[in-house]
C-alpha cells in the first residue's frame, strides 16, 4: 500500500489541528499515512503564540455561533472580508468544537474582562491548555515532529507542491501535500518596519512564541506563486505593562481611568468604546506617536471598588501606588505640575452623576464639552487616594497580511488553487482594519482541521 505523506509547517493550534485531522482522515479512508510537523523552534520553545494563548473562541457555546457573526465581521472590515470564508468558519465551528471535546478539551463561558463584549467560550484550565491537549492527541495518534527545521522554500513539480526544502538543496522532504501553519511576521523586524513604517522593528512581541513567527511560510508561499491577501498594515496589538517580562501582561482597565504621555498630558479618549473596540488603536498610538513609546494609566481608589477589577489585569507586577498625585508623578518620572494640571482639568469636566457609572457597558457618563480629548464614557473624577498607575507599551500579537486561501484552506495563486498546498491560521490574510474579537484562535482550529482533511484527500 502506498503511504500518503503530508508535511505541516508550524506547531501551533492550526498546525496541530491540521496534522491530527490529516492522519485521522487518511486512516478513516483506509490509507497508510505519514504526517510530519516541522517547526523552526526547538521542542522546548515551539508552538508560536498558541502555546501562550488563553484561547478565547467567538462562540455562544460549543454548539452554537452568535447571531450575526458573519455580518458583524464583514461590517467591521469595511466590507473587505471574504464573506464565504467566514460563512464556512461559522458553519464548521460547532463540529470543530465537538471534535476538540472528543479529544479531551472541555469548554466554559468565561467573564468578558469587566465590560460585556462578544460571546466567547474558552478551554477550562490554564493558559495554553488547548495547545497542550492538541499536542498530546497528535503525539498519541503517531504524528512525527521535527524541530529546528526552518522552511527555506517549497519544492514544485510544475504547478504542484511536492515537498519542502529545510536547509540546503539536499535537505528536501517530499510530500503529497503541504500545509502551511507557521504564523505571521510579528517576529521579523525587517518586515515589521517595511509594513508598519519606522518604529515597526521595535514592536514588542506579546509572547515568546510570537517572537518566533518570522514570516518564513508567507515568503515561501509567495515565491511559489501564492497571492497576497489581508491588510498588510494591520496587526493585533494590545496594551501591556512595560515593567513585566511575562507573556501578555495586559492592563485592560484603562477605560476607567485616564491615560497620559511622558509629559503628563492626556492624548486619548479612554471611554470611546469597550476595551476590545479601542485597544488596537490605543496601542498603535502609544508605540508610534508617544514620546518614549510609553503611556501611563492613572487611577484612584475607585478602581479598587470595581468588583473583580483584577480580572482585566494580567501583569504580575503590582501598580505604582501613592497617597498624592505629586508622589505618583515622581515615581513615574513625569512632571508633577503637568500631571496635576491635567487631572484638575479632567476632574472639572466630570460633572455627571457618578452613581451612573457601570463598568460592564458603555454607560454614557461623559465629560462636559470642552475637554480635549473628551471622555465619552466612565468619566468620573480621580481625586481619592490611593492613586495607582501602570506604565503601558504596545505589544504585537499577530499580523494581518498573509497569503490568500479559499473556503477549503487551499492556497490561491494567480490562476486558482496551487495544487498540493494548504494553509491555516495567522499565515492567511483574512483580517482587515481591526481584529474581530476572539476569532484568531477559532479560525486556526477550524481551518487547520479543514486543511488537514483536504491534504489527506488530495490526488
Amino acid at each position: 500500500m502506498t503511504k500518503r505523506k503530508i508535511i505541516v509547517v508550524g506547531h501551533g493550534a492550526a498546525g496541530l489541528c491540521a496534522a491530527l485531522s490529516a492522519l485521522e482522515t487518511a486512516r478513516e479512508r483506509g490509507m497508510a499515512a505519514q504526517v510530519t510537523v516541522l517547526d523552526r523552534a526547538s521542542e522546548s520553545s515551539c508552538g508560536g503564540g498558541s502555546r501562550f494563548s488563553p484561547s478565547n473562541i467567538r462562540m455562544l457555546s460549543p454548539d452554537a455561533m452568535e447571531p450575526g457573526f458573519v455580518d458583524g465581521i464583514v461590517a467591521q472590515s469595511g466590507g473587505r472580508a471574504d464573506r464565504a470564508y467566514f460563512e464556512r468558519l461559522a458553519a464548521e465551528a460547532p463540529a470543530t468544537a465537538s471534535w476538540l471535546q472528543d479529544r479531551g478539551t472541555a469548554f466554559h463561558t468565561p467573564p468578558y474582562y469587566l465590560a460585556k463584549g462578544p460571546a466567547r467560550i474558552q478551554p477550562v484550565g490554564s493558559i495554553g491548555v488547548l495547545y497542550e491537549a492538541l499536542r498530546r492527541s497528535a503525539q498519541a495518534a503517531g504524528v512525527e515532529f521535527l524541530y529546528e527545521r526552518e522552511l527555506r522554500r517549497l519544492v514544485l513539480d510544475g504547478a504542484r507542491v511536492v515537498g519542502v526544502e529545510t536547509g540546503t538543496a539536499a535537505d528536501v522532504i517530499h510530500a503529497d501535500a503541504v500545509v502551511l501553519a507557521s504564523g505571521g511576521f510579528e517576529g521579523n523586524a525587517d518586515m515589521l518596519r517595511e509594513h508598519f513604517g519606522p518604529g515597526g522593528e521595535t514592536l514588542r512581541p506579546i509572547s515568546p512564541g510570537s517572537a518566533l513567527n518570522d514570516g518564513g511560510g508567507i515568503r515561501a508561499a509567495l515565491e511559489a506563486g501564492a497571492r497576497r491577501s489581508g491588510d498588510w498594515n494591520g496587526m493585533h496589538i494590545e496594551p501591556v505593562d512595560a515593567r513585566s517580562s511575562g507573556s501578555a501582561p495586559v492592563v485592560l482597565v484603562y477605560p476607567y481611568g485616564i491615560l497620559v504621555d511622558a509629559n503628563g498630558c492626556r492624548f486619548f479618549d479612554e471611554g470611546a468604546g469597550l476595551m476590545h473596540e479601542t485597544w488596537e488603536r490605543l496601542s498603535r498610538e502609544i508605540h508610534f506617536s508617544l514620546p518614549g513609546r510609553t503611556a501611563y494609566a492613572i487611577f484612584d481608589a475607585a478602581l479598587l471598588e470595581i468588583p473583580e477589577y483584577g480580572r482585566a489585569i494580567r501583569s504580575e507586577v503590582p501598580p505604582l501606588r501613592a497617597d498624592s498625585i505629586a508622589d505618583l508623578a515622581l515615581q513615574l518620572g513625569i512632571p508633577a505640575a503637568a500631571l496635576g494640571a491635567t487631572l484638575a482639568a479632567y476632574n472639572a469636566a466630570c460633572t455627571g452623576d457618578s452613581a451612573r457609572f457601570d463598568e460592564t457597558r458603555k454607560d454614557g457618563l461623559a465629560s462636559v464639552p470642552g475637554l480635549s480629548p473628551p471622555k465619552s464614557n466612565w468619566a468620573r473624577p480621580i481625586d481619592r487616594a490611593p492613586f495607582l498607575a501602570w506604565p503601558l507599551v504596545g505589544a504585537i500579537a499577530y499580523t494581518f497580511g498573509g497569503i490568500a486561501t479559499d473556503t477549503e484552506a487551499r492556497v490561491l495563486g494567480a490562476d486558482g488553487p496551487i495544487h498540493g498546498l494548504y494553509a491555516a491560521g495567522e499565515i492567511t490574510g483574512h483580517f482587515h482594519g481591526s481584529a474581530p474579537n476572539a476569532v484568531a484562535m477559532l479560525r486556526a482550529l477550524v481551518f487547520g482541521r479543514i486543511a488537514g482533511r483536504n491534504a489527506a484527500s488530495v490526488e
